[in-house]
């Protein structure tokens, strides 16, 4: 295996049994963290949707395992998803309520660690492997009282693994319960590498992910899937974030296009949206239930994103709401309702466009009169995705998305299903409709006499 690789070849995926073609859709988060500083000079792109690739993987591990600690332990926990870190973990810094108080602690206070949030599920799997071939040693699975026995040696590499069960339960506060528990066990395994000062490299992952999300790549439509030949590339740069004070940020704004049509023409503000200086948000603002995300552009052009934070007694859930969205050019000002933008407050919202043009399904509305001067004003936002309430970092919490689960596919596969159902309900009705007669002709009836006449 090359330096800096992930790739297994085919045919050992199929011999391992290893569902390939579902990687795409299926995903797991991978934590690393060291005893050793400044392992990971370069940080991973956590823009909407960003997927860690079996290559960027091997390059993340490489610099750990040429640089730091050739004592390697691998928490391998058999289903996770980075869902369970939101569902059920500590927010704005309350660890109390938290099922992952050890781990969180220890990804604050490691010299180094990295967080990969969406890993493909088979790089995930074949971590033993190729951490075996890596530090050229066998894997020794260990527990909590055979670690006690252990002396490892600083000069001798070594890779320890510890299975952590996750148990399928009805209920949420179960599932809260295995994930506290396996915290626990970290915990408790690290405390006895740091009682003996071993240095060590850290890794969190799991084989399955808890919760598999639609894959978006099978939806058709404007939504499609593109060649590879023609796709266009994804944007790399991070997320915009603005913050009240100097800790987390409150609000994340991404997209790969913001477009503008004004005065005859249209205005493309991407670049000018994310590769400026933070004062673009200088206007912007947010508390526990109002938030104003404001971009400042050249000639006196702005957008406001106006946000709220209410609760719903219909669905007992919490969930914030993008009211509208104006655009100010001056003293002349274009407002934009924007009715089906909402989420779970503990969410973020993405959608593929988000746009006044009939063309891609409008979810803004413009508020304006036919004569008012910004009638024929238009906004086009691609790979929208915001998040204004409960953020933790600088990268999004689970997307809440716009897509519809029955696709134009789905549908088709659904009425060309119901149309051959109908054809053979219509078969069988007519067979069984038939009968059999209930009379017949009697074969030995009296013979026909014909008279003979002379």
């Amino acid at each position: 295996m090359a330096a800096g690789s992930f790739f297994v070849p085919l045919s050992v995926l199929l011999v391992l049994g290893v569902p390939w073609r579902a990687a795409s859709s299926q995903q797991v988060p991978v934590l690393l963290w060291s005893s050793e500083s400044s392992l990971w000079s370069s940080q991973p792109s956590t823009y909407a949707g960003h997927v860690t690739t079996d290559l960027q993987l091997g390059q993340y591990l490489d610099a750990a395992l040429s640089n730091g600690p050739r004592n390697v332990l691998l928490f391998l926990q058999e289903k996770l998803s980075i869902e369970d870190f939101t569902a059920f973990g500590g927010v704005y810094g309350n660890k109390q309520d938290s099922a992952f108080p050890n781990l969180e602690n220890i990804m604050e206070s490691s010299p180094s660690s990295l967080v990969l949030p969406a890993v493909d599920w088979y790089a995930a799997n074949i971590l033993p492997t190729y951490l075996k071939e890596k530090l050229g040693v066998s894997p020794l699975h260990v527990d909590q009282s055979t670690l006690l026995e252990l002396r490892l040696n600083e000069s001798i590499p070594s890779l320890l693994i510890v299975r952590l069960p996750y148990v399928n339960s009805a209920g949420s506060m179960a599932a809260k319960d295995v994930l506290r528990a396996n915290d626990e066990v970290i915990g408790q395994v690290l405390s006895t590498l740091k009682s003996e000062g071993v240095p060590y490299t850290a890794l969190l992952t799991a084989l399955w992910p808890s919760r598999v999300n639609r894959d978006n790549d099978l939806v058709v439509g404007s939504f499609g899937r593109q060649l590879l030949a023609t796709a266009t590339p994804t944007p790399t740069y991070p997320p915009l974030s603005f913050n009240m004070t100097q800790s987390v940020p409150c609000i994340l704004f991404w997209a790969s296009n913001i477009t503008v049509f004004m005065g005859g023409q249209d205005l493309d503000l991407t670049n000018e949206t994310f590769r400026t200086s933070s004062s673009i948000t200088k206007d912007s603002f947010c508390n526990t239930t109002n938030a104003m995300l404001v971009l400042n552009y050249n000639n006196d052009l702005k957008i406001a994103f106006i946000m709220e934070y209410r609760r719903y007694p219909v669905s007992a859930r919490d969930w914030f709401t993008l009211n509208r969205v104006e655009i100010f050019n001056g003293t002349v000002n274009a407002t934009f309702l924007a009715p089906q933008v909402s989420a779970p407050s503990n969410y973020s919202y993405h959608c593929e466009f988000v746009s006044s043009l009939p063309l891609h399904g409008p979810l803004l509305v413009q508020n304006t009169s036919k004569t008012s001067p910004t009638a024929n004003w238009r906004l086009t936002i691609t790979d929208f995705q915001i998040q204004a309430f409960n953020v933790t970092g600088m990268s999004f919490s689970y997307a809440s998305d716009c897509a519809g689960f029955f696709s134009p596919g789905i549908w088709m596969g659904l009425v060309t299903t119901l149309l051959f159902v109908f054809i053979l309900t219509y078969g069988l009705h007519m067979v069984m409709s038939l009968k059999t007669m209930d009379r017949f002709d009697d074969p030995k009836g009296p013979s026909i006499s014909v008279p003979q006449t002379e």
